[in-house]
């Protein structure tokens, strides 16, 4: 992906907490994901201060969002990943992957993580490939609850 195109276009990456529609997230994770619905608005916020977030926008409206779990040395967990429907089609899922794959605070990572019941083929192309040794990974799973 070429960022110079994506800038041209008047789009913009920002790793700028300040500048999240944390509403649009909210709503969106809340209403519109398969993987957080019934997150409590209050942990979702406590889950962005906490972690690396990557806002996508056209102009000042916001498009997209993803957000990075890492130590910043070792490990790093790609969640909350989507693109607003209006602004699918783009390119800008790829965009948004390549710029957190390269995220100089990320370089050289030993361990990325992701998970996803519909999006391999994105995520396939950054490298990103099914557990080899899935017998080795656990995991407590406690999903929200949904009204």
């Amino acid at each position: 992906m070429n960022d110079e195109a994506f800038l041209k276009k008047g789009f913009l990456i920002s790793t700028d907490k300040s500048l999240l529609n944390i509403e649009t997230i909210y709503n969106y994770l809340n209403n519109e994901s398969y993987w957080a619905q019934g997150i409590p608005r209050e942990r979702l916020e406590r889950a962005i201060a906490n972690s690396m977030c990557f806002g996508v926008y056209e102009s000042d409206e916001f498009a997209g969002f993803a957000r990075v779990v890492t130590d910043n040395a070792t490990f790093a967990y790609i969640c909350d990943v989507f693109i607003l429907t209006s602004f699918r089609k783009k390119g800008l899922s790829k965009w948004l992957i390549q710029t957190i794959v390269n995220h100089p605070d990320l370089r050289g990572l030993r361990r990325w993580s992701l998970a996803t019941a519909d999006a391999q083929g994105l995520y396939n192309q950054f490298g990103f490939s099914q557990i080899t040794k899935p017998e080795r990974w656990m995991e407590i799973f406690t999903p929200y609850k949904t009204q």
